[in-house]
């Protein structure tokens, strides 16, 4: 299966390197323009709330927003916090996006893991798993073009039909999302496309794909990992420490939240200082490395991580928090001049 090139949009502007918040839209906006132009061939978009740096709250405007300004990339959610919202409305909105867009959205979602995401607005997150469960069998359902009557623990719905449905059949594509044995048993029990968290997660959700008699073949893996490419490897890492360190600190500390609020023990992990990740040309992102160096040094990480592991869309983190556009817009030409055609074969 060819390897398609997506780029990942939080549309982060931390205080350290604020613009104006529309600037900060439209200038991202035209990036994802320009992305398509590039060759690259998915925009992802992803989801978090009550962030100071704005991490993009609201994901779907945002997706019809690039579907009115685009004719070719596919424009997909890595990922929608599920449990967050109401499936009615979560089928609706993805079946007008996918009409928009002309057939061109993913809809991938996961379960979340930030508490005050769920408690601050009345959703408790020990609901969470329950919620995502039932959540994303209706909205599958909906997307089917199924008359749907639901009597669940968190939906009530009686003889409910979306209008107008979705143009993708049988369904818009739905990824799911996740790393804890579970989520991933979900994805394969369901017969969806799986989010990964690395090369681990991959070969496990395979299994459970074969288990359930499913050709893996036919589901594709996404992988997200933070990007940066410049003309030499001093430079990449000179232009991408902080903002990478910047993007690690915020994860590492939600994470440990996660982990208090759940009663298991937090595990301290000291982050490296910008100039030791300049010095060491080195910064690992959940246990991975970035991408970051020349495009000889991205091919070659990105091919020793296809060696041991099945990936069919690489989602890269370009639009790295604080960095100013044009450095962007020139990470994202060279690698989509030097990197994707090593990989799209003659």
């Amino acid at each position: 299966m060819t390897l398609r090139f997506g780029l990942l949009w939080p549309f982060r502007n931390p205080e350290w390197a604020r613009v104006e918040w529309d600037a900060l839209y439209r200038s991202h906006l035209d990036l994802i323009v320009e992305s398509e132009r590039m060759g690259f061939d998915e925009a992802w978009l992803t989801e978090h709330h009550f962030i100071d740096d704005g991490y993009s709250p609201s994901l779907l405007p945002i997706g019809a927003a690039i579907a009115a300004r685009t004719q070719r990339i596919r424009i997909g959610t890595f990922l929608l916090l599920l449990p967050l919202h109401n499936p009615v409305r979560v089928a609706e909105d993805t079946a007008t996006l996918d009409l928009i867009s002309s057939g061109r959205f993913d809809l991938g979602v996961g379960l979340g893991y930030r508490k005050g995401e769920f408690d601050d607005q009345g959703i408790p997150a020990r609901e969470r798993a329950g919620r995502m469960q039932e959540n994303l069998t209706v909205v599958r359902r909906l997307l089917s073009g199924e008359s749907v009557t639901v009597d669940g623990r968190y939906t009530r719905l009686h003889n409910i039909r979306i209008s107008p449905p979705a143009l993708q059949r049988p369904h818009p594509p739905i990824w799911v999302g996740g790393t804890a044995p579970k989520a991933i048993e979900r994805a394969a029990r369901m017969g969806l496309h799986f989010l990964t968290g690395g090369p681990g997660s991959a070969n496990l959700y395979d299994d459970a794909l074969r288990a359930h008699g499913n050709d893996p073949d036919d589901f594709r893996i996404a992988a997200m990992r933070p990007t940066f490419v410049a003309p030499t490897r001093e430079q990449a890492w000179e232009l991408a420490a902080k903002p990478l360190r910047y993007m690690a600190a915020g994860y590492m500390q939600w994470t440990a939240e996660a982990e208090v609020a759940s009663g298991a023990p937090s595990q301290a992990i000291a982050l490296p200082s910008v100039e030791e990740i300049i010095r060491d040309q080195s910064f690992d992102f959940f246990a991975e490395p970035a991408l970051v160096g020349t495009p000889d040094d991205v091919i070659g990480q990105v091919s020793e991580y296809r060696a041991h592991s099945r990936l069919t869309d690489l989602v890269c983190g370009m639009a790295l928090p604080g960095m100013p556009p044009d450095l962007i817009r020139a990470g994202m030409e060279l690698f989509a001049r030097e990197v994707i055609p090593h990989f799209r074969g003659p």
